[in-house]
């Protein structure tokens, strides 16, 4: 995949993973947009990356809002014509939710921020990566969404569950699966990252992965070649059981 005039836009991108894959994909020579709910720390993290020579700009967007979503198409209309990479990277994972007695609202508010919003959102930009030579959407999954590892004893995560967070993951691999089979035959590949446990804010200080790792998968299946897979669930471009 040519890097050459490629745009493309990370939600999240102020820190964390976010902000990792914006850093490797500016790195790339790809033009990278971060999206960013306070616009005040979007702008600093852009002025961090361009001290790196990376070539970066920050708009304001949380991803729950419409209005939002409306600008972001409107904005890379106006500037570029056009969407090569969307990484729906924002996402939230609140206290830990039961599924025998747990806050029904807890689930409602994590399916808002981890699967109504990227579908929204996607929705809102797919007219511009129709425009693209070669569109890549990459949905922020986890291993956790994992329906086999997490019915399967012995697994790695058959005691790691979270209901709000693991099950809106599983939903936006659904939503990967269904959006890659509608796109089949044009350009476009659509896939799910595991980016792994990584120690950030949300992967706290025991997650065994380092940050410049937790952002190769987003950056692969960004960066996919032509022949590159689709509809798929990666880790460091190994496939995952859904």
């Amino acid at each position: 995949m040519s890097n050459e005039k490629k745009i493309a836009f990370v939600t999240g991108g102020n820190r964390g993973i976010g902000l990792e894959t914006a850093r490797q994909l500016g790195k790339m020579g790809i033009t990278v947009v971060i999206g960013s709910r306070d616009p005040r720390k979007g702008e600093k993290t852009v002025a961090a990356l361009r001290s790196e020579g990376i070539t970066v700009e920050s708009i304001g967007c949380d991803v729950t809002k419409p209005q939002d979503h409306r600008a972001a198409h409107d904005y890379f209309e106006r500037k570029y014509g056009k969407l090569d990479i969307l990484i729906n990277n924002a996402g939230i994972r609140i206290d830990p939710s039961s599924a025998a007695d747990g806050s029904l609202q807890t689930v409602r508010e994590t399916f808002e921020a981890n699967f109504f919003a990227p579908i929204a959102l996607t929705q809102a930009l797919l007219p511009l990566v129709r425009k693209s030579a070669a569109g890549r959407i990459v949905n922020l999954s986890s291993i956790l969404a994992s329906q086999t590892l997490q019915a399967t004893p012995g697994s790695p995560i058959y005691d790691a569950k979270n209901l709000a967070y693991d099950a809106s993951k599983t939903a936006i691999n659904a939503f990967t699966i269904h959006l890659a089979y509608e796109l089949r035959g044009t350009p476009i590949k659509v896939n799910a990252a595991h980016p792994g446990w990584v120690k950030t804010e949300m992967g706290g200080p025991n997650a065994t992965m380092e940050i410049t790792e937790g952002g190769k998968t987003s950056v692969q299946l960004a960066t996919l070649p032509a022949d590159g897979p689709t509809g798929g669930f990666f880790h460091l471009g190994e496939r995952l059981p859904w």
